[in-house]
């Protein structure tokens, strides 16, 4: 999670409810309640988000898969505030997701990995983005839109940055960091054709071309990384 938006949550009234869905790889210490597929006990392969002991425990970590279409154990409005941060790229049904945590809570923070990073090739292996990811995602407007990750752009050049170009990145350009209250527009952007889905893919490398350096990206990188 971005550092700037942990310290915004952290910053929440004590009393506050705080429930962290999809938390186990990096929960976070001020969630109150967590709902994971994962067990409990294996929590935190990646540490920890904030610095505080954690404030839930086994018996307010709920596990179960976050898209079986059955009602989260929440009256409306009962949560204050939902955090959702790396997981709906992950997960099969994100709308469904974002329907429930529109229901169940007040206002929430979402994060996501951005189309500059889940659109650029080589920096986990020989494709684009994280290879387990299944959508691409933008915030259009206030709008969270929702786009199959089609597997074309891992071998067209068009449709993705070069290799190197996730490392030019800051924090903030490789997130969607969204903040909401009360309610949001979310929705799945579905393409019929290659006549629809090809120019969203290129258009936005090309939108964002000018950012990609034309010659000695990667060896000015191996030279950063060894410096």
């Amino acid at each position: 999670m971005l550092e700037a938006s942990l310290k915004r949550i952290l910053s929440l009234a004590p009393d506050d409810v705080v429930l962290d869905i999809g938390a186990w790889g990096q929960p976070l210490t001020r969630a109150d309640w967590v709902m994971d597929l994962m067990p409990y006990e294996t929590r935190g392969l990646y540490g920890r988000d904030g610095p505080e002991p954690e404030r839930f425990s086994a018996d307010t970590w709920i596990r179960r898969d976050i898209c079986d279409r059955e009602p989260y154990p929440f009256d409306d409005k009962q949560i204050d505030f939902v955090v959702c941060s790396h997981t709906l790229e992950d997960v099969r049904d994100p709308i469904w997701v974002c329907d429930e945590m529109v229901r169940i809570a007040k206002r929430g923070y979402i994060e996501v990995p951005s189309r500059l990073e889940e659109q650029s090739y080589g920096f986990q292996g020989p494709w684009a983005g994280w290879g387990h990811h299944r959508w691409l995602i933008e915030d259009v407007g206030g709008r969270l839109d929702f786009v199959f990750k089609h597997h074309v752009l891992h071998n067209r050049d068009s449709d993705r940055f070069p290799e190197g170009f996730q490392q030019t990145l800051s924090p903030e350009e490789r997130v969607v960091s969204f903040w909401w209250d009360e309610s949001f527009e979310y929705g799945e952007r579905v393409f019929v054709s290659a006549e629809e889905l090809d120019p969203y893919l290129a258009g936005f490398v090309s939108a964002h071309r000018s950012r990609v350096p034309r010659r000695g990206l990667r060896s000015r990188l191996r030279r950063r990384a060894g410096s």
